[in-house]
């Protein structure tokens, strides 16, 4: 890339994940996986309802700037909540796969507002225009938890937080604020289950996971890892801080013996490159 590549590159992730109002704005849910269910329903009903009021949750953040480097809290303006070192992540991988010509697409599952695929996308378009971004999510929020199939999502209360509800006229807005809009960026509307199987995806070469349930792991692995090519790359966003996430990477790693290694990127999100 030019030095004008690399400078707009820079300005971009920082304007994804707001990182000018990190000390100022900051919303953050109380983690639905380190909380009992009482604190979960006070934290979450204040979120829905600040939210629906166009308000924020102001205070002192003196470590504001780490926190956004670490994808802490929600940003209220940003366009991605997975923070500076996991975007950092997704440039190295799209990098790494041009490179060394590493054939396929980049497909994120599980996208909020769209900033990650934003980052692939301008990246794509100075290094290698022929590749797409695929936008895997509901836009609708997150699934009720299926306790009988899928025990480990037990309590899980994500699906009832409204700010995780971003539609896709909102997303194709975001692309369309940075010109980034165009025929290589698909999107790929409902549950994993419903739209990963028959997805007409040929190759990848990065695949994002954020659908941090057990369920959402495990239908994007088992509907997309045998598509990952030689070379290239499986991002997991959660592994490091929920439970379910972290056990159905486990299991599908041990079911199709799969032993690369996990590599940590901020202690929440983890990749590793399929052996080539």
């Amino acid at each position: 890339m030019t030095a004008t590549e690399k400078n707009y590159i820079k300005l971009l992730k920082e304007t994804i994940v707001d990182i000018d109002n990190a000390n100022r704005y900051q919303l953050t849910p109380y983690p639905p996986h380190r909380s009992n269910f009482l604190k979960r329903l006070v934290i979450n009903t204040m979120i829905n309802t600040l939210s629906k009021k166009e308000l924020i949750i102001t205070g002192i953040n003196e470590q504001g700037v780490k926190q956004r480097e670490n994808g802490q809290g929600w940003p209220i303006n940003g366009y991605s909540m997975i923070g500076s070192k996991r975007l950092n992540n997704v440039q190295f991988c799209v990098e790494d796969v041009i490179k060394n010509n590493v054939n396929g697409d980049f497909i994120e599952t599980g996208v909020w507002r769209g900033g990650a695929c934003i980052l692939a996308k301008a990246l794509f378009n100075i290094l290698d225009k022929n590749r797409t971004v695929w936008l895997a999510d509901s836009f609708e929020g997150l699934p009720k938890p299926n306790d009988e199939l899928y025990p480990e999502d037990k309590g899980d209360d994500l699906y009832s937080i409204e700010q995780l509800r971003v539609s896709i006229e909102q997303v194709k807005q975001n692309f369309e604020r940075f010109n980034l809009l165009d025929e290589n960026v698909k999107f790929l509307k409902g549950w994993f289950k419903d739209t990963l199987k028959d997805a007409p995806i040929e190759k990848i070469a990065i695949a994002r996971l954020d659908g941090d349930m057990y369920e959402s792991t495990m239908d994007s692995l088992v509907n997309l890892y045998h598509k990952v090519s030689p070379g290239g790359f499986v991002i997991i966003d959660d592994y490091g801080v929920i439970e379910a996430c972290k056990k159905a990477v486990h299991d599908f790693r041990d079911k199709n013996g799969i032993t690369e290694k996990l590599i940590n990127i901020d202690d929440c999100g983890y990749y590793w490159q399929v052996a080539k």
